[in-house]
């Protein structure tokens, strides 16, 4: 067998061996849900997420030590035919596009960024992804008309294969009947020949709940629906809701949740099948929802490609107060931010790039409880020079000179090499859009950003994190109007913290003196002290104090701390309130 051959089916094995671990985690998913294993699911989360650094580093490993893989002997023909063997062996694969990216990052590990052309990566992705053959099918469906419109629900709810009952069966396809009658009485009410519903072959899996997603179809209209389900703990379960519309379904998907575990053979069609019901939510953001979050970073880095050579605005600072850690930039016309950490921190900032660094991957492992925005890593990025703006190359290069370089391509042309970056969805700053709010007199528009905050703080301290530093300019309004988290570099777990009252002066010299007159540990926190920085307008404290004045007091989050302590794991529901169903 020649070598090229050989390297190619090394590479494909090495892939193999990912997707199966992958699914192995991802399968686990039903039992942690059945027996309430909240501890272990959180644990199989980041654990998964961990696998894919593992087995590349297996694969280039092996690489280095069997073949010359020295970039100063690089054999072009050698890896030009090494791509088109593996090319070959994708061609009856169900998981061709995420063997692709597996082979770029085996090849970007092993070599510098002048030999990433699409001669010897997958720049563009080589083959299709439609009608991918599997046992498993993407979707079943259920016609009403067939049977009648309660034993197509009740098929539905009882489509899964989990081994634990309905709590109330009845109950719950009675309470969904409803809810789907009472979202559609204004529209189209009779059904058509091809009225179904169609539904995903597999339970999406996370935190406490399994939920059911799919679509129904009348004519010409569809509407897409999630159904979360839910343990009881008392070994059975339950509708907790029904989510109906665009807008309920992609805020399950947004990039602020953790992970979904989704068991299924081919994962591009049931990313396919979710595009369908959410056209907003882009492939990567799909792709990253399920876990596969390296093909999400594949295909943003295509997607980002394309409009750039389709766009010819600059790149250009961010809009609102510029951080102490990062530099942040943007380009107006793609809905992102790239964020780069500075080489040095003013003060009184004390903290490393490898303690930043740490702080990202935290996040990327944690549950973000749909409160944190989640971040694509990138590593040695080309961008064309001449999109830079003058202003954000004399940043760039009087904070990040270490992070940076101004090379040519093979055309000659001048590209700015960022030797590492982070980029995530752009969002508004909360404290400009209160400001907007506060100049425009929407008082009703601050009561509910405000309302947003301290429900993000709180679901935040649930899942054990604490933000550190909670100025507005820190949280983000995504386009459905909820504010998200989105500075790390003081974040830590809610345990680790010492919360603590003020203590009273014992006399008028220690009440004005300059110093305080109690002792402060390094990792104390005086909740009480956050209303000197948070509610200077009276606007922002009339509505805090109304939704939020627990945050000021320290047995708040003593209480919170004892809560995770005892393996108290709170409900954080990704829905709001009012779609949740009775129980009754």
């Amino acid at each position: 067998m020649n070598l090229s051959r050989t390297i190619a089916k090394k590479i494909l094995k090495g892939f193999n061996k990912h997707f199966r671990i992958f699914t192995e985690i991802t399968a686990g998913a039903q039992a942690r849900f059945e027996t309430c294993d909240w501890k272990a699911d959180r644990l199989a989360s980041r654990h998964r997420i961990e696998f894919y650094d593992s087995r590349v580093k297996e694969t280039v490993k092996y690489l280095k030590e069997n073949f010359d893989t020295r970039p100063e002997t690089f054999d072009q023909d050698c890896w030009k035919k090494v791509k088109g063997h593996f090319i070959l062996l994708l061609q009856n694969h169900q998981q061709p596009e995420l063997a692709e990216t597996f082979f770029n990052s085996v090849f970007c590990r092993i070599f510098p960024i002048e030999f990433y052309t699409n001669l010897n990566i997958f720049l563009r992705s080589s083959v299709a992804t439609e009608y991918i053959d599997s046992e498993v099918p993407t979707y079943e469906a259920y016609y009403p008309a067939n049977t009648s419109f309660y034993k197509a629900i009740k098929l539905i709810l009882n489509h899964s294969t989990l081994s634990i009952p309905f709590e109330n069966c009845h109950r719950d396809c009675r309470h969904m009947a409803k809810s789907i009658c009472k979202y559609m009485k204004h529209g189209k009410r009779d059904a058509d020949l091809n009225f179904q519903f169609q539904v995903i072959n597999a339970l999406f899996y996370r935190n406490k709940a399994a939920y059911i997603v799919g679509k129904a179809i009348n004519g010409h209209n569809e509407y897409p629906f999630a159904i979360p389900l839910l343990n009881n703990e008392k070994g059975g379960i339950y509708t907790d809701a029904l989510l109906i519309g665009e807008d309920s379904v992609s805020r399950l998907f947004s990039f602020s949740y953790a992970y979904f575990m989704v068991e299924h053979p081919v994962p591009s069609a049931i990313v396919s099948f979710l595009q369908k019901l959410m056209p907003q939510r882009k492939k990567e953001a799909l792709y990253s929802s399920i876990g596969l979050h390296k093909q999400g970073k594949t295909d943003f880095y295509r997607g980002f490609l394309h409009h750039l050579d389709y766009s010819d605005d600059d790149l250009i600072l961010a809009p609102g107060i510029p951080g102490m850690v990062m530099s942040v930039f943007t380009l107006a016309s793609y809905p992102y931010v790239f964020k780069l950490i500075r080489d040095h921190f003013a003060p009184p900032k004390e903290i490393t790039r490898q303690q930043v660094e740490e702080k990202y991957q935290l996040v990327k492992q944690h549950d973000r409880v749909g409160r944190m925005a989640d971040t694509l890593e990138f590593s040695e990025v080309l961008l064309p020079l001449n999109r830079f703006t003058e202003d954000l190359l004399k940043d760039l290069e009087s904070t990040c000179k270490s992070s940076i370089r101004i090379v040519e391509d093979r055309n000659g042309v001048k590209q700015l090499n960022i030797k590492h970056m982070y980029i995530e969805r752009r969002m508004q700053p909360l404290n400009m859009a209160l400001e907007e709010a506060e100049r425009k007199g929407r008082l009703d528009e601050i009561d509910t950003l405000i309302l947003s905050f301290g429900d993000a703080i709180k679901e935040l301290c649930a899942a054990n994190i604490f933000p550190g530093d909670l100025l507005y300019k820190n949280f983000g309004v995504t386009r459905l109007r909820r504010v998200v988290f989105y500075d790390y570099d003081e974040i830590v777990y809610l345990t680790d913290c010492n919360f603590r009252k003020i203590p009273a002066p014992r006399n008028p010299q220690e009440l004005m003196a300059a110093e305080p007159w109690y002792s402060v540990g390094p990792d104390d926190v005086f909740p009480e002290e956050f209303a000197r920085f948070l509610l200077g307008n009276d606007h922002i404290k009339a509505a805090f104090m109304k939704y939020h004045a627990d945050l000021l007091d320290a047995n708040f989050w003593i209480q919170k701390q004892e809560n995770i302590k005892n393996g108290i794991f709170e409900d954080v529901f990704p829905y709001p309130q009012k779609f949740r169903l009775k129980r009754d």
